[in-house]
């Protein structure tokens, strides 16, 4: 494929307030399975108390027929206890952290700060090469902090490069926590780190409003970008962003701008359209 293509779900249910049953979300995650999505960001093994919508991964696992997809799994972690019980999963390849580059988002999102972060991932990379699992790391407020602190593309570039020397890291996704991305602090980023680090793998993660999702596709596409995330309808995104019209990349809308470049995604678009119809804004 010319695009690798990441479905959330995890991401678009993980703030909703009403518990969604654990049958409808095996059953939206498996219309997801059958599209054809490089990976699903399906769960995540995180506290309960911290996220009460995904208390319930485990059992969403079990209930998924992997039989027939191409799709990999990827699951959330928070810290080693929820890396050791993500990897005992066999059907599992991805864990994913979230490491923030913003000291206070960092205590808000994982109760540490980035130095506890750092030794978290050293603990999960090497779960990860014992139980032959791929780690996937999320760079949180790669494009902007709404807490005062120094920002700069510069910082964002250098904290990826430094967990990239630390932790020989594959697969860094640059995330827009806030949904302050925008054309130029992306082809910054992007161009500089792809051009610094052929050998890993950068992805976007970013949130977007209704009309500027498009200059951040095409941006991060331009800049050499080829892994993207994306959420059905948009669902989802960072409360923090303290916008409603800030929610998750569109996957619909990139999926039709990537048809439009004649983009290869590999999806299925009847069954992308089943998917779309099972979204979680229909599952109240």
């Amino acid at each position: 494929m010319d695009v690798k293509m990441i479905e959330c779900p995890r991401d678009a249910m993980q703030g909703l307030k009403d518990f969604v049953p654990t049958e409808k979300k095996i059953a939206l995650i498996q219309s997801i399975l059958e599209v054809g999505f490089d990976t699903v960001d399906f769960g995540s093994f995180v506290s309960p108390k911290a996220i009460p919508q995904m208390a319930d991964t485990k059992e969403v696992l079990d209930g998924l027929d992997l039989s027939s997809t191409r799709s990999k799994l990827l699951a959330i972690v928070a810290n080693q206890r929820g890396a050791e019980d993500a990897s005992a999963f066999e059907a599992i390849k991805y864990l994913g952290y979230p490491f923030s580059i913003s000291e206070e988002f960092q205590q808000r999102n994982t109760n540490g700060s980035i130095e506890d972060s750092l030794k978290r991932v050293e603990k999960i990379a090497e779960i990860c090469l014992r139980t032959n699992k791929e780690m996937v790391l999320y760079i949180s407020m790669a494009f902007g902090n709404p807490y005062g602190e120094a920002w700069h593309p510069d910082i964002a570039a250098q904290w990826s490069e430094k967990l990239v020397d630390l932790f020989d890291a594959k697969i860094l996704a640059l995330s827009d926590t806030i949904g302050v991305s925008n054309k130029d602090n992306i082809s910054q980023l992007f161009t500089s780190l792809i051009k610094e680090f052929p050998s890993v793998e950068f992805g976007a993660h970013l949130h977007t409003t209704p009309d500027t999702w498009e200059e951040k596709v095409s941006s991060a596409w331009e800049s050499g970008c080829r892994r993207f995330d994306g959420a059905i309808k948009g669902f989802g995104g960072c409360p923090m962003a303290k916008d409603d019209l800030t929610g998750n990349m569109p996957t619909e809308k990139m999926v039709q701008w990537f048809d439009d470049q004649k983009i290869k995604h590999g999806l299925q678009p009847e069954l992308f359209q089943k998917a779309l119809g099972m979204s979680v804004l229909t599952m109240g």
